[in-house]
């Protein structure tokens, strides 16, 4: 992703609207900016250690498929 795609991104809210607070979506292109930084060091490290990249980025999916929204419990709550 290019930089000018990076920016044009749309970060939505929980009913698809569009993020438009200007310091979170700051926050939210200076988290993107970090992680996309660390997951690189951290491929980069992996493949020149002789990992394959393929399983690098098989860790990676997994890692994302790990993650729990902080909502999770509040939306079960909402139900009951």
């Amino acid at each position: 992703m290019t930089d000018a795609q990076k920016s044009a991104f749309l970060w939505v809210d929980h009913e698809g609207n569009p993020v438009s607070c200007v310091e979170k979506v700051q926050i939210l292109r200076e988290n993107d900016a970090e992680l996309r930084q660390a997951l690189q060091d951290a491929f980069d490290d992996g493949v020149l250690m002789g990992v394959a990249p393929q399983a690098m980025m098989q860790t990676f999916q997994a890692m994302l498929s790990d993650l729990k929204s902080p909502l999770q419990g509040e939306a079960q709550e909402k139900e009951s």
